[in-house]
């Protein structure tokens, strides 16, 4: 058993590209539902995972925004960094569930640092339970 078999791959991921506005970000959120999504440069290189909570904690600290607001400020401006860090390819699925107590899902990147997809925790459950 190894990652590639339990990967959701980028074509079949919800992201939102580092340069994105905190407006594209909700607009992503409201129509997927997620509640956190990789964030990947214009090269596809993971760059770090944004959560509805980033949203939250941002628009709290800056008081009342308009979603015309939203337009000027950036996903990478609120992105934290060290949070849901990758893991490669060829990790080992101890590191996988490791990684998965702690989170939804894990992103994955290559020898490169360019994101391939995600593994989340629901897939590897039902891995675990066959």
């Amino acid at each position: 058993m190894n990652v590639p078999m339990l990967l959701s791959p980028k074509v079949s991921t919800a992201y939102l590209e580092y340069n994105a506005t905190l407006r594209q970000g909700v607009e992503k959120f409201r129509a997927h539902g997620y509640s956190a999504v990789p964030v990947l440069n214009e090269d596809g290189y993971y760059m770090g995972t944004v959560s509805e909570g980033d949203f939250l904690k941002y628009i709290l600290n800056k008081g009342k925004l308009s979603l015309k607001d939203l337009e000027s400020v950036r996903i990478c401006d609120i992105l934290r960094d060290g949070f849901n860090d990758p893991v490669n390819i060829d990790a080992s699925i101890d590191d996988l569930i490791d990684r998965l107590m702690d989170s939804n899902f894990v992103p994955v990147v290559d020898g490169r640092g360019c994101f391939v997809g995600i593994v989340t925790r629901k897939r590897m459950l039902e891995y675990l339970r066959k």
